[in-house]
């Protein structure tokens, strides 16, 4: 029996699924947080009304009973807003943020700061320096990795100039 005709004779005999219905986030829901690094976690909590994210697709606000999905990160910043309304920002290089049911977030990242822990004159200053190592006669792979220092760089002004 092909493969095919083996699965759908197994989903016709298979009972059938009722799917709960989706709603909107009532103030009372909160999301189960981690955010973390490859060696540490740091941040989890279980009182957050509302994460922001920078998503590959567009900037995003996940709240309570959102739909399950994994999202790809850009470099950028991750709001977290909990029940107090306190909101606490880090800028994250990279990574993926898995919406779980059950109001489950996991936001796995390669590095991650605080966002005050920078420098807007820091940052200015280095993504100068890259720019420079772009434009000027150095190799393909010096220069490749000067564009990649220039986006974070240039995501990171960006988050600071709107904090």
């Amino acid at each position: 029996m092909s493969a095919l005709r083996l699965v759908s004779s197994v989903a016709r005999r298979a009972p059938t699924l009722t799917l709960g219905r989706r709603g909107y986030a009532e103030v009372a829901d909160k999301i189960k947080l981690s955010l973390v690094l490859p060696h540490q976690a740091i941040f989890t909590s279980t009182d957050v009304v509302q994460v922001n994210l920078s998503a590959a697709t567009g900037d995003m606000g996940i709240l309570a009973n959102h739909v399950p999905s994994i999202e790809p990160l850009r470099p950028g910043v991750v709001e977290v807003i909990e029940a107090s309304n306190a909101s606490k920002k880090w800028f994250v290089s990279g990574g993926f943020a898995t919406v779980h049911p059950n109001n489950k977030l996991t936001i796995n990242v390669v590095e991650a700061a605080p966002l005050e822990d920078f420098s807007a004159e820091a940052v200015r200053a280095n993504l100068a320096e890259a720019q420079k190592v772009i434009a000027g006669n150095g190799s393909e792979e010096d220069k490749t990795e000067a564009r990649i220092e220039a986006d974070v760089y240039e995501a990171l002004q960006h988050a600071l100039s709107s904090k």
